[in-house]
């Protein structure tokens, strides 16, 4: 049996500060953006059309999420 990973889960500020950054400065593919309930959003990115897995953009939602991302920054 095969075995892969469609995708890594990255936090994010915001969806579209993610997309600006990974799309509009280092040049990955936006895969797909799908609204879901909530505000929450699917938003996969990818280095690149051949790539088989991509990262999924996840807006943080609490305290301790929007620290792991200034922590990062």
């Amino acid at each position: 049996m095969s075995r892969s990973v469609l995708a890594v889960l990255l936090l994010v500020p915001d969806y579209e500060a993610g997309i600006a950054f990974y799309v509009g400065k280092l040049g990955f593919t936006l895969v797909e953006d799908t609204p879901l309930d909530a505000g929450k959003r699917w938003v996969l990115v990818s280095p690149d059309d051949r790539a088989q897995t991509h990262l999924l953009l996840a807006k943080a939602t609490d305290d301790a999420q929007q620290a792991a991302v200034a922590a990062r920054c």
